[in-house]
């Protein structure tokens, strides 16, 4: 049910075996092993970057026409493996099959318009100060050979965001994926070469993930880095790329901030928030992790949450009656208890959940946590885990101070049904994106990023295809 996890370099495809480092990957429900992965070594590490840059003048001069087609094709074979793949998924990282699927048509989605867009990255004609003597074209070409880096927690989405984008706007790439998720990124790249992509343009790595990206971004063919991952990590890899004055783009750590207003449609509230906050066991970039509820709602607001909470059904993700799956590692465990502890120490109230559940695989409990102290940790650092802390406010200043009150600024959220409410969440939230009635925030045709230590430049939309592709300004003169 699993899948043969591999390299892929130059249009190769090398599994572990003997006398090459390797590492297991395991079943976050089970602890069992899944496969060995393979690393690359130094040398192939330098061999991808040489396929990246042989295959780039090729596919670069290939017609938006004919890389839209072969991106249309690879959809289309994705979209006929969703069930094989999205097991996959549900094995390396534990979310259950349902959201897998999703997570899976969403990419198929976004390849799907990455492959239109592409078509359409014009230039254009500015007019000149001499006619008939001069005239100016400015011209969109891709960028060169891409350096991209993934987390584990949507193992298919993301590669797809900028495989799918470096692809369409002409570039070859370079792909270290998470080592603890590979399975869906072997499965992609398999795909994409499948449906007719030529050899070297999408490169498959993994190993010790600062010798890759250290080897990656110093090679002087790689001209841009895309990272998605926590801020100190996009902090040193810019800091790596900032020696060879590098393009980036970073879509960092999240913290989103939550405004229940006094005026909500609190039914349409309750059942977002409760069901959004839970989805893959909150390790979600964009899950809603700081709720601050106006004091009329508050203790209502509590008492639902967590009987929502102590209801959701925890197990094995391949099981269809799964609601929330474990966390991805033991990582995440440990730092979900260090969070209830420290909200304990701060005099929070652990009204449902606080404890991992069982001792066989990573599970914890779905928790709410009622605090009314904005200095403990789940009010100041990203939780990234199952823990929904809620703190009331009453006043329109109060809640705006409370939700800009992190460094980070990637999602927001606010619930209000008034006029007044929501210009306000629109305009003064410090966030690159926000929700208003919704946490329907990513979608194929709109971009995705963040503010502040949340990042820079976005994925997704024509914006994410623009952050693969240069200007030139060409003055013609007669």
């Amino acid at each position: 049910m699993y899948t043969e996890l591999s390299l892929c370099i130059d249009g190769r495809f090398i599994p572990a075996g003997p006398g090459r480092l390797s590492e297991p990957v395991t079943n976050p429900a089970t602890g069992a092993v899944l496969d060995e992965l393979p690393h690359a070594t130094v040398d192939e590490l330098d061999e991808a970057v040489a396929a990246a840059a042989r295959a780039f003048p090729g596919w670069a001069a290939t017609s938006p026409f004919e890389r839209s087609a072969i991106l249309r094709r690879a959809a289309g074979i994705l979209r006929e493996r969703v069930d094989a793949v999205a097991a996959v998924m549900t094995l390396e990282q534990g979310k259950p099959i349902a959201e897998s699927k999703g997570e899976l048509i969403h990419a198929i989605e976004l390849i799907e318009w990455l492959a239109e867009e592409g078509r359409r990255t014009y230039g254009r004609v500015v007019p000149s100060r001499s006619p008939g003597t001069l005239e100016h074209l400015v011209l969109r070409e891709p960028v060169g050979v891409c350096a991209a880096f993934t987390p584990w927690n949507f193992p298919a989405l993301t590669p797809v965001r900028k495989l799918g984008a470096a692809l369409a706007a002409g570039c070859t790439v370079i792909l270290k994926a998470s080592e603890e998720t590979p399975g869906c990124a072997v499965e992609i790249v398999r795909t994409l070469h499948d449906a007719g992509l030529p050899a070297g343009c999408a490169q498959l790595v993994f190993g010790v993930p600062s010798a890759v990206s250290e080897r990656l971004i110093a090679a002087p063919q790689v001209r841009k880095i895309s990272f998605t991952g926590s801020t100190p990590v996009g902090e040193h890899l810019m800091a790596l790329a900032a020696r060879g004055a590098k393009r980036t783009t970073m879509e960092l750590g999240g913290n989103a901030p939550v405004i229940v207003f006094s005026d909500a449609d609190y039914t349409k509230a309750l059942a977002t928030l409760s069901a959004g906050k839970f989805r893959n066991a909150g390790q979600v970039c964009v899950s809603p992790a700081r709720f601050f509820v106006h004091e009329s709602l508050h203790d209502r607001f509590v008492a639902d949450v967590a009987a929502h909470a102590r209801a959701l059904r925890l197990g094995d993700g391949l099981d269809p009656a799964t609601q929330m799956g474990p966390l991805a590692n033991a990582r995440r465990v440990e730092a979900m208890e260090a969070f209830v502890a420290d909200a304990e120490r701060g005099g929070a109230r652990i009204v449902a959940g606080g404890k991992r559940q069982g001792n066989n695989g990573m599970f914890f409990e779905p928790t709410v946590i009622a605090a009314n102290a904005p200095d403990i940790r789940l009010f100041q650092d990203e939780c990234f885990g199952p823990i929904l802390p809620v703190m009331p406010f009453s006043t329109v200043e109060e809640a705006i101070e409370l939700a800009n009150g992190t460094a980070a600024g990637l999602a927001g959220y606010a619930f209000t049904q008034g006029i007044e409410h929501r210009q306000v969440a629109t305009h003064r939230l410090r966030v690159g994106m926000v929700g208003i009635n919704t946490l329907a925030i990513s979608a194929p045709e709109t971009p995705f990023g963040g503010v502040g230590e949340s990042g820079f430049g976005s994925e997704g939309g024509s914006e994410g295809l623009d952050a693969y592709l240069q200007t030139k300004l060409a003055s013609i003169s007669a």
